[in-house]
């Protein structure tokens, strides 16, 4: 049975940021100490001691949405390297998006994802089953004790898995009672200015054009729609990657457990703008694009009260031989899960918004909305999944510390004073300091439904 017990550090949990120490015995957390003196001595005689002064204890990530490739593109991405990724980055639990090879849109290619997943994966995991114009009975079928959501592409991505029949959506929003996440782009508004900016510009526009062209009003008017038909049946609603500062005005500002629609905001769109097209290019290429200043500082904003639910990566790994080319050549999408985290802290320390709502968007947030069993907080009883950082000078992001089997990030030479030390799952100490447990302690994430 793992034991140890993490001692002294300064916890950030549940709206508080306090000196504690946490007793791991096997996978759940036993005992947190807040008075040192109240650790009885047998504890600290015979249980290994993580001296955690200086350091910062937090719940591990659950990051929502990530892109790790495996099944059928594992020459740029696969289950163990991003799980890897993922543990440096602090991350103990990923959502795994539908659009690999095969798609994840019946139940036999879930549970290959999922024995996938067992064999080869470090962190705990759970895979989207994803929604097609003709798979409403496998969606139907579903066990949502162990799928935590359905995937709606409402705008075409990496994968084409568009649903754009109205008499599909009908039967979707009106019939699936799980969550439905749902990525929102309007494929009319994107065709109109794909076919206008070609007319002006030629066939060959550079990557600047990727925002004109998957502009704020293509992404309004399909959260928009998406709303609307959420409202009319009743149906859980979970916006994915929202971009713009007027979507913003479709969610309300309630606590969490009284909303049936949420939403997600993405690291990248709260740390790149559009002016960083010219400095990095098809770097920062991702769909739903990096719109301009006034939506990232509003999306920014609006952590800091109800409005936005939770935080993700959409980690979404491409060699980089395939981010080369045109506006329309280069693929969307860039590795992530690993920086995540220390980013937002970075945001944090600049003022953004406080430690604690990177805990609560990144760690509680995502447990509460989509009800994973006992994950997401520092509690006695809950899985020992946590990560403990220590915060320092500012350091550039280097190339040589990527992880992601695609081999480059966007965020190289980003400066961040943040350092993941350890990473947890169920107990097990997976990450330490640069090195890899070969220990397989990851689980399939569980659900209240």
């Amino acid at each position: 049975m793992q034991k140890c017990l993490i001692k002294n550090a300064t916890l950030v949990n549940e709206g508080k940021v306090f000196k504690a120490s946490v007793l791991i015995e096997g996978q759940h957390i036993s005992r947190i100490f807040t008075e040192e003196a109240a650790i009885p001595s047998e504890v600290l005689e015979k249980y290994p001691v993580i001296q955690a002064g200086g350091c910062y204890l937090l719940p591990g990530v659950i990051d929502t949405h990530v892109h790790f490739r495996e099944p059928g593109l594992t020459h740029k991405a696969d289950m163990l390297s991003e799980s890897r990724a993922a543990l440096a980055g602090g991350v103990t639990s990923f959502f795994d998006m539908p659009n690999t090879i095969p798609q994840t849109t019946t139940l036999d290619a879930w549970e290959q994802k999922m024995s996938l997943a067992a064999e080869h994966s470090m962190a705990n995991y759970a895979f989207y089953l994803g929604a097609t114009n003709d798979n409403l009975s496998e969606l139907l079928n579903a066990d949502y004790s162990r799928i935590p959501a359905v995937k709606l592409f409402m705008g075409a991505s990496t994968g084409n898995m568009l649903v754009d029949e109205s008499s599909a959506l009908k039967e979707l929003f009106s019939s699936i009672k799980a969550i439905i996440a749902v990525h929102a782009e309007s494929e009319n508004i994107i065709r109109q200015n794909k076919e206008r900016y070609m007319a002006q510009a030629g066939i060959e526009l550079p990557i600047r054009y990727h925002s004109l062209i998957r502009d704020a009003e293509a992404c309004y008017r399909s959260s928009a729609q998406a709303v609307e038909w959420a409202s009319k049946y009743g149906s859980r609603l979970h916006i994915l990657h929202l971009s713009t500062q007027r979507e913003l005005s479709l969610l309300k500002d309630l606590a969490l457990e009284e909303k049936k629609i949420t939403a997600e905001v993405c690291v990248h769109h709260m740390w790149f703008d559009d002016r960083d097209y010219e400095r990095l290019g098809a770097a920062i290429k991702w769909n739903p694009s990096v719109k301009q200043e006034t939506d990232k500082l509003a999306l920014r904003t609006a952590l800091n009260c109800n409005l936005i639910d939770v935080v993700a990566t959409d980690h979404s790994p491409h060699l980089w031989s395939e981010k080369e080319g045109s506006c329309f050549e280069a693929a969307s999408g860039a590795p992530s899960v690993q920086f995540g985290l220390v980013l937002m802290l970075e945001l944090s320390g600049r003022g953004a918004f406080g430690l604690d709502t990177v805990v609560e968007k990144m760690c509680h947030a995502p447990a509460r909305l989509f009800r994973i069993v006992k994950r997401g907080f520092i509690r006695e009883g809950y899985f020992a999944d946590l990560t403990l950082l220590k915060p320092g000078a500012p350091r550039k992001i280097g190339k040589g510390e990527i992880i992601s089997k695609c081999g480059w990030s966007p965020y190289e030479g980003e400066n961040v004073s943040w350092h993941v030390e350890k990473t947890f799952v169920n107990g097990s100490l997976l990450y330490n300091q640069g090195r890899f447990s070969q220990e397989k302690a990851a689980r399939a994430l569980e659900f209240s439904v």
